[in-house]
């Protein structure tokens, strides 16, 4: 598989200046941070979550675990994690679990941890397991301006 085709066409959209960065199949966020030789804290995971009305996507560094509770509380929802099946749906032209922190360009509310804004640069899953992408922290910022940005995760 190669990068996903929405979040291709985003980019260009955009005109962002990103690399592609090759490295062997992993099945974790922190695991691709490993395998690619990166900091995990410079590794972004995107977790999805929803209520009974919508999605709301959490980008946080791999080394992070969303706290659900401070996210309920700060969106005023009652967030629950979505299910495998719904995932794949929602990103349907991404591998299973290799959802890129582009929420808006699938017309997902996005809420950025802001631990991750701190880092000079990122590197995100690009729907295909076998490719990062790796962007500045500032064309991230650009990418998804209408994105939230708040505390609600804490290191491992």
């Amino acid at each position: 598989m190669a990068i996903a085709i929405t979040l291709q066409e985003y980019l260009q959209n955009h005109e962002t200046d990103y690399e592609v960065i090759e490295h062997r199949r992993t099945d974790s966020a922190l695991h691709t941070a490993e395998a690619a030789h990166i900091p995990g804290d410079r590794m972004v995971k995107s977790v999805l979550l929803g209520d009974d009305e919508s999605y709301v996507l959490a980008v946080i560094p791999a080394t992070h675990h969303v706290l659900l509770d401070e996210l309920a509380q700060f969106t005023g929802r009652n967030l629950f994690l979505i299910s495998e099946e719904e995932l794949q749906q929602a990103f349907a032209d991404c591998e299973t679990g290799a959802v890129p922190p582009t929420g808006m360009s699938y017309g997902i509310e996005t809420v950025v941890d802001a631990s991750l804004l701190q880092q000079p640069d990122l590197y995100f899953e690009s729907g295909d397991h076998g490719k990062l992408i790796h962007i500045s922290t500032e064309s991230f910022r650009e990418l998804e301006a209408d994105a939230v940005v708040a505390e609600f995760s804490r290191h491992l």
